[in-house]
């Protein structure tokens, strides 16, 4: 055992802690090795030799060692390093009396898993004796292996690490580049969409203006032609008069040669009905339609037995239509195309079928009667003053 190890040196330094050329050589190993990172053992060496050492850590590690054994500017050095670097553990032991005490502490930091700085402390702690001192050592001994171990250990799960941290790369690149040919696939399908888009809206805004100058069309075309549908049923209608005229016709001829026999005999026209006669002006009786059909549009509902009466006593045919009150406007049409005569009640008549019964006859040339005032009596006078007695059968037939 070396002087410096000795109890009673220790017991002659009091309170003073020891420095590291104090220790013996046996712990400037660990000291240097555990309490002193790498980088920080070269600054300092560095600085004591003015320079950049050459040589590796190895040879930096056992050159300061050799340096502790005395006192010289590299150990004051590592001295205040030391003591700068763990001044807090040093000032947590100096509450320690004894070294029972110190060893409680080493073993707390222990179990804590920071023993470099507690290391430094307790070797230093003037309570330290030997047999305190070869716990230390042999505590930093058997750690020193833990964690030789323990590096080992966190070497290899490094480099296992390292490995599938590598792998995990080559994927991730394989999955760049997947998302990469993907991302722009989909930025062209985007970019061909989008043309497809603005082409189809294009064609959409054509569509509609063509649909836009087609319904205008259809509206003009409308407007042109706003009575086709009721003139396709009016054609059909007449279709089915021309059937009936022919009929009529020959009636007609068979009527022409009754009337001319009648002119001849000089036959006296039929007397007014009872109820006609009070509307007689001049006397004269209306002529005979000899089953013409005489066709009274408007007038009053109460009258149209009355009207169908005076016609049908004179020899007519009578045919009524509302005037547009209730019957449609196509059967006025229809009406009007097989009537001889028309007699149109102006004071009892829609608007419209008054222009109806007007344009009608005025294209037609057909004869039509208007009458202010919706009596019988009144019926009877137009149909005195305006077929007046004196015409001919022949020429009475023509009428219409």
């Amino acid at each position: 055992m070396c002087e410096q190890c000795k109890p009673e040196a220790n017991s002659a330094a009091g309170t003073r802690r020891r420095r590291l050329w104090d220790l013996p050589h046996a712990c400037h190993c660990p000291v240097i090795g555990v309490c002193l990172p790498l980088n920080t053992l070269r600054t300092l060496v560095n600085k004591t030799l003015g320079g950049q050492a050459q040589a590796d850590d190895y040879e930096i590690h056992v050159g300061a060692v050799a340096e502790c054994m005395r006192r010289n500017r590299l150990s004051k050095r590592l001295q205040d390093e030391l003591d700068r670097r763990y001044a807090r553990p040093i000032q947590a032991l100096r509450a320690a009396r004894t070294a029972v005490e110190i060893a409680e502490m080493w073993t707390a930091a222990i179990h804590q898993g920071d023993v470099a700085g507690a290391f430094w402390a307790a070797l230093t702690h003037p309570r330290c004796d030997d047999v305190l001192q070869d716990v230390l050592l042999r505590d930093m001994h058997m750690l020193q292996h833990q964690a030789g171990a323990a590096t080992r250990q966190d070497i290899a799960r490094y480099k296992a690490l390292r490995q599938a941290h590598a792998d995990l790369e080559a994927e991730s690149k394989k999955i760049r580049a997947r998302h990469a040919r993907a991302l722009a696939d989909k930025q062209a399908e985007n970019e061909r969409l989008s043309a497809e888009t603005a082409q189809l809206r294009t064609d959409s805004v054509a569509r509609q203006s063509q649909l836009m100058a087609l319904a205008r069309d259809l509206e003009k075309l409308k407007a042109s032609q706003a009575d086709y549908a009721q003139a396709d049923k009016l054609q059909k209608k007449i279709e089915l008069l021309t059937v009936r005229q022919a009929e009529l016709e020959a009636q007609n001829q068979s009527l022409r040669q009754q009337l001319a026999q009648a002119a001849k005999a000089q036959a006296a026209p039929a007397p007014l009905p009872a109820h006609a006669v009070d509307a007689a002006q001049d006397g004269r009786a209306p002529p005979q339609l000899q089953h013409r059909v005489v066709l009274c549009v408007g007038g009053r509902s109460g009258n149209i037995a009355h009207y169908r009466a005076a016609i049908e006593d004179i020899g007519g045919r009578f045919a009524h239509h509302d005037g547009g009150l209730q019957d449609k406007h196509d059967a006025l049409d229809a009406s009007l195309a097989a009537a001889d005569l028309v007699i149109c009640q102006t004071g009892c008549i829609s608007h419209n079928a008054y222009w109806r019964v007007k344009d009608f006859c005025k294209r037609t040339g057909k004869r039509c009667l208007f009458v202010e005032n919706p009596s019988t009596s009144s019926l009877v006078r137009e149909l005195r003053q305006n077929l007046a007695p004196e015409k001919t059968g022949e020429e009475l037939i023509q009428l219409g």
